[in-house]
């Protein structure tokens, strides 16, 4: 059942969160139930290997690509990051060769203290680099973002120095969950159901 109000307002739910899985896939599932079958599932996970605290889109997107998947296309991984220099390139190409892309923006970012932990699902897209005051082009129809650290004071020094358990922590709840929901979402229409004995 759709709720007034929910698909508008983002999820922010705490890594710790007991069921914070199924809280995920409701709503990314939610996000991706309306997209019309023509359009192509791209996942960009945006970040860099270089900084503990900016490397949970690549982690996310390393998890994502041992699925092996056929329903999305995966962008950003510890092999091959997509970040600040390449951003603008990789976003061409996703428009130049996925006809109809309907991108997920994943990436990490500051907040507040009391906010470090939450994964935040949500419409419209990432900006990344805003944390570090860095102009780059925005990411996604719909974002999950990891709250890596505390912001608005020596950011660069912040996320170098963030708990990689958290990084990692998060990148695995996020990994699992959005390859849940896409499952949940292309299944009926792509899968051909088991056949019985």
């Amino acid at each position: 059942m759709k709720l007034p109000g929910m698909k508008e307002t983002p999820l922010k739910v705490p890594y710790t969160e007991p069921n914070i899985t199924g809280l995920l896939v409701n709503r990314i599932t939610y996000l991706l139930g309306g997209i019309p079958t023509d359009r192509r599932i791209v996942v960009v996970c945006v970040g860099t290997d270089r900084s503990t605290g900016d490397s949970l889109g690549p982690l996310v997107g390393t998890s994502l690509s041992k699925f092996r998947s056929p329903f999305f296309d995966l962008y950003g991984t510890l092999e091959e990051p997509v970040h600040a220099m390449n951003l603008d390139e990789t976003l061409q190409d996703i428009n130049k060769y996925i006809r109809k892309p309907f991108v997920i923006g994943i990436d990490a970012c500051l907040g507040q203290a009391a906010s470090v932990g939450c994964i935040q699902v949500g419409l419209g897209p990432v900006r990344p680099g805003a944390g570090v005051n860095k102009d780059l082009p925005p990411v996604g129809d719909i974002h999950i973002t990891g709250i890596v650290n505390v912001g608005g004071f020596m950011e660069y020094f912040v996320l170098q120095n963030t708990r990689l358990h958290l990084v990692m922590r998060m990148a695995d709840i996020i990994s699992h969950s959005l390859f849940s929901s896409i499952m949940k979402c292309v299944r009926p229409a792509t899968i051909p159901a088991a056949t019985q004995d």
